[in-house]
């Protein structure tokens, strides 16, 4: 004889065996409810029952003896009856899964093909499709996806999961670029407006799920990918007690990301007001040719008496890349998601497979002729990894280029004068661009390296009208606080200031500055000097061939004196190379600098 005994202290719900009845092990004998959870009794051998001791609805004590079975050598056959449900096939879901299968699929595209055909003629992608390009493949996982605009008062639930799946936001986590720079370095913290649910506007919910994903983002120093289009905040949301929703914390928790975890932001179509709040706090911001980008959109620049103007009339591309708000300028999205996933790669680490370029090229990429004009990004390129280069803000402050490229899988950023644009001279504009690339480079650990060409500080009463006093004094004060290692070579014209403002403040403050053959240097422009300091002897001669005779002759004096060689000679720079060795000292250098931790990195800007 076999007692079968409580597991624990319960109610007897049901009884599924009576005095009498054959059991098979596994067999379900008896179903008991402990605080509101019921736990099956199963038989663990063969048997036949021969007596209960309670009842349906009676309390029993762990141990108590429920029912006695006798051992059967062999179980007789019995009738079961009327077939029972059938059985579901192996792993098919149950009714709760599917039910939730069933809702989780009104959240996607497939699920409004109309909204999705409308996005598709305007010649623009959905968010979804977006963010399943930009992540690697099945790595993206989606949180909030069931979210709804918060108008239950104003809508039926049937109206909201269908026409405003996720709150008009998607948001997650995905791995970009895991294949280059592997999976610990790829997870990356994606959020993606979706015009096609109410205008991709700011609701409450969205807000929400922002928040949760900027939580992790800094708490997990994961990066940021913001897709940005839509126009601005919601007013329809009813569900909040709010009046004006001023108290909302996705903007500040947004802001403070910056120098924290690299950000992106990503545009295509029309971005306004708060979108356009979150897109400018971007890192970098790239942007189709088709975007418009704007603090207000036509209904409140319209609201604010100031006009009514088309969408396409306010911040269109062509001047947002011009005044530099855009970073990457792209003719589509396709192409915009392929830069993203290209400037996100230069924060995720040093890549172990890289192309050199031609080293000899860069002998010939100085002209001969020191007054002739050039492209310094022929120079960019031909110092970095084959394709690795990516220029920003190239629209603006034409002074200067700015680029993040490779160095034998090192990830750095380049700027170079530009003698095609007032012959190198330094202006406001390039000031700022070259400033705030400085402290792009040095949030995130980048190795900065400067290319230098320059006659100086632009200078004269129009330059002064343009406050270029402040502008240019930031790349003193930025560099001053540089934590990452800076290299300076000086490709031709290094002179007063404006050199020294490429070089982090002075000539001895970069790892090293050395200088092409080309180089020459001064504290101001030779000419000038010339002019200036022989301004006697000048005069003294009669005006025509003679004195431009003596001038080229003075001219000529000051260029041997400021040459590469002779500045080396006083050890005012650390070398003279040869242009093809060029890639060669940035690799050793930056094989043994280090970058310094953030502390004592605050200062005032200057501007």
């Amino acid at each position: 004889m076999k007692t079968v005994r409580a597991p624990l202290q319960a109610q007897i719900v049901q009884w599924l065996v009576e005095p009498g009845d054959a059991v098979r092990r596994g067999d379900l004998l008896v179903v008991l409810e402990a605080m509101k959870m019921e736990h099956e009794l199963r038989a663990d051998a063969d048997g036949r029952v021969v007596e209960r001791l309670f009842e349906a609805g009676e309390p029993v004590r762990s141990g108590d003896v429920l029912l006695h079975l006798e051992s059967l050598a062999v179980i007789p056959t019995v009738d079961a009856g009327p077939a029972g449900p059938p059985m579901r096939a192996s792993h098919e879901p149950r009714p709760d899964l599917q039910a939730m299968l069933t809702r989780d699929t009104l959240t996607r595209d497939a699920a409004r093909p109309e909204a999705v055909a409308r996005r598709h003629a305007l010649g623009l992608r959905t968010a979804r499709e977006n963010i399943a390009d930009l992540c690697d493949d099945g790595s993206f996982i989606e949180y909030g996806a069931l979210a709804v605009a918060a108008q239950r008062t104003r809508r039926s639930a049937e109206d909201l999961v269908a026409n405003t799946p996720a709150d008009g936001m998607v948001t997650g986590i995905g791995s970009v670029n895991a294949t280059q720079v592997g999976p610990g370095q790829a997870r990356t913290v994606v959020l993606a407006y979706d015009a096609t649910v109410l205008a991709g506007t700011q609701g409450m919910r969205n807000h929400q799920k922002t928040d949760r994903l900027l939580d992790i983002a800094l708490a997990q120093k994961l990066p940021v990918v913001l897709f940005a289009e839509g126009g601005g905040g919601r007013p329809g949301d009813t569900d909040m007690p709010i009046v004006a929703g001023l108290h909302v914390t996705t903007f500040a928790a947004f802001a403070r990301l910056s120098g924290e975890v690299p950000v992106l932001g990503v545009v295509s179509g029309r971005c306004f007001a708060g979108n356009a709040a979150l897109l400018g706090c971007s890192d970098v911001i790239i942007a189709t040719r088709g975007s418009n980008i704007g603090m207000g959109g036509p209904a409140m620049v319209e609201g604010g008496g100031l006009g009514i103007y088309r969408p396409e009339e306010i911040g269109p591309s062509d001047v947002q890349h011009a005044n530099g708000v855009i970073d990457v300028l792209v003719d589509n999205e396709a192409q915009a998601v392929a830069a993203a996933r290209h400037c996100l790669s230069f924060f995720q680490g040093r890549l172990a497979a890289w192309t050199a370029p031609d080293p000899l090229a860069l002998r010939d990429a100085v002209p001969e002729n020191r007054l002739r004009a050039y492209d310094t990004r022929g120079v960019m390129r031909g110092l970095v990894d084959a394709g690795s280069l990516l220029d920003l803000r190239t629209g603006f402050g034409s002074g200067i280029h700015t680029a993040l490229a490779r160095i034998e899988g090192h990830a750095v950023g380049l700027m170079a004068n530009n003698p095609l644009h007032l012959g190198g001279a330094i202006d406001a504009d390039a000031a700022d661009k070259a400033a705030r690339f400085m402290q792009l480079c040095n949030a995130h650990g980048l190795p900065v390296v400067s290319l230098v060409d320059t006659p100086g500080f632009m200078v004269g009463p129009a330059a002064e009208a343009q406050a270029q006093v402040r502008h240019v004094s930031r790349l003193f004060v930025v560099a001053a606080k540089l934590r990452v290692p800076f290299f300076s070579v000086v490709l031709r014209k290094a002179y007063g200031l404006g050199a020294m403002g490429m070089t982090a403040g002075g000539f001895h403050r970069p790892v090293f500055t050395v200088a092409w053959p080309t180089g020459e240097f001064g504290a101001m422009g030779l000419e000038g000097a010339v002019r200036l300091g022989y301004r006697k002897e000048l005069q003294a001669v009669p005006d025509g061939p003679e004195r431009e005779a003596l001038y080229q002759r003075l001219v000529a004096e000051q260029y041997a004196r400021g040459s590469a060689e002779q500045m080396a000679t006083t050890l005012e720079i650390d070398a003279v190379i040869d242009p093809a060795l060029t890639r060669h000292w940035l690799v050793q250098g930056l094989a043994g600098a280090k970058v310094a931790d953030a502390s004592g990195a605050r200062f005032i800007d200057t501007w």
